[in-house]
């Protein structure tokens, strides 16, 4: 069985871990973006080329755009939101130009990923990536307080939060607020507590079907610019797989995802299987989604979450968790097979290791991207690899 491309995540020349770095973890592949313009203009061809032939020269290629980002006029439908869907094909038709075929797009609106814990202590030493739900509802109800706040939560929810907020002292809430709405690597925007109420409030009113009916309007838009240029588009699901304050998620399920993938029914129109977000939900059948939808993935997030009984949820490492992450591979080295069968050019599926522990020398160092530190990724890759390699040899000695 062929082997899926391996690629690592790089933030551009700010980025701390340098290229020749993630050379040496053996990945082949770049995911990059031009994180820098993230107004929703369009991105300049020189740009491109110059973010392109830096990769290269580090002897990799860049194999998948991410993030393109969608700007919110194009969320909420507004009527300026025609001017950034203009733009928004212009950067597509500069990155098809560069020799760019895969573009990975998130449509959550405000907030992007999202953990109230970003140094989470582990066993082994190492740190992880966290979401505490009832640190998450205590911040919600208490300290943000946005209108109508109550009604997101059950009684019994409220109450644990009421009691979390008690043992909170003022640098933890600083903290978990920081982690919260201040941003992340790449975010588009970030807020003060001001700002995000204000954000918060461009959406009331708008349900998932309306925030469904958008994206529709947006696929309806640039998928056929797409087909043309010989672009593949997936779209990355919620992270987490359900509603934060109060807003519409419509890319948490394996209904959404059908739901996407029909109102613009062409191969071009396709999904980022993150194993990492779909896993937050029990409710995921990770492999059997695979099976499912296939054809239509063109890009895939391989990381794992350990699930907790309250909607809590912590990096795991990447073949341990909720998640059979080797099922998974196989059903995506399944689906390249089928895809060799029938002669389809993009039959390889390229990966990535997404948010790896924060290990090692990595810990203390003064600029870290949180989840995007080195070692930690380059262990998940390696265990990636490996699973790769030992499905690759156990089907060929069965042939």
């Amino acid at each position: 069985m062929r082997l899926m491309e391996e690629c690592f995540r790089w933030y551009g020349p700010n980025d701390p871990v340098p290229l020749n770095h993630i050379r040496q973890a053996g990945a082949t592949g770049i995911v990059s973006a031009l994180h820098h313009i993230y107004d929703g203009s369009p991105w300049p061809q020189e740009a491109i080329l110059a973010q392109k032939a830096q990769i290269e020269a580090a002897g990799m290629r860049w194999s998948v755009v991410e993030s393109i980002p969608v700007h919110n006029s194009i969320k909420l439908a507004t009527t300026d939101s025609a001017r950034y869907i203009g733009w928004y094909k212009d950067t597509l038709r500069a990155v098809a130009r560069a020799g760019i075929s895969t573009v990975c797009y998130n449509f959550m609106p405000v907030v992007d990923w999202t953990r109230t814990e970003l140094m989470q202590p582990l066993a082994n030493g190492g740190y992880a990536l966290r979401f505490d739900a009832v640190d998450f509802a205590a911040y919600d109800l208490f300290v943000l307080k946005r209108p109508r706040v109550e009604e997101s939560y059950s009684e019994r929810q409220i109450s644990l939060a009421g009691e979390r907020l008690a043992e909170m002292d003022q640098a933890k809430i600083e903290r978990i607020e920081r982690n919260l709405i201040a941003g992340l690597p790449a975010t588009e925007r970030q807020f003060n507590r001001e700002s995000f109420l204000t954000a918060l409030a461009e959406y009331d009113g708008v349900t998932p079907d309306t925030l469904h009916d958008n994206l529709a309007r947006f696929l309806r838009e640039i998928v056929p610019v797409a087909e043309e240029i010989g672009i593949r588009l997936c779209i990355h699901p919620d992270d987490p797989a359900f509603s934060l304050y109060g807003l519409p998620r419509i890319v948490s399920t394996a209904a959404d995802v059908r739901r996407i993938l029909s109102a613009v029914d062409s191969p071009t129109n396709g999904i980022t299987f993150c194993t990492g977000s779909y896993g937050t939900r029990a409710d995921n059948d990770l492999p059997q989604m695979v099976r499912e939808f296939g054809p239509r993935i063109h890009f895939a997030h391989l990381r794992n979450v350990q699930r907790e009984n309250d909607g809590s949820f912590y990096e795991a490492d990447h073949l341990g968790g909720s998640s059979d992450m080797p099922a998974v591979i196989l059903a995506l080295m399944q689906e390249q097979e089928r895809r060799v069968a029938e002669d389809r050019i993009d039959w390889q599926i390229p990966l990535r290791p997404d948010h790896g522990h924060l290990l090692a020398d990595d810990i203390g160092k003064e600029r870290i991207n949180p989840g995007y530190s080195l070692i930690g990724r380059l262990k998940g890759l390696a265990e990636i690899r490996g699973v790769m390699h030992g499905i690759a040899t156990a089907v060929a000695q069965k042939a």
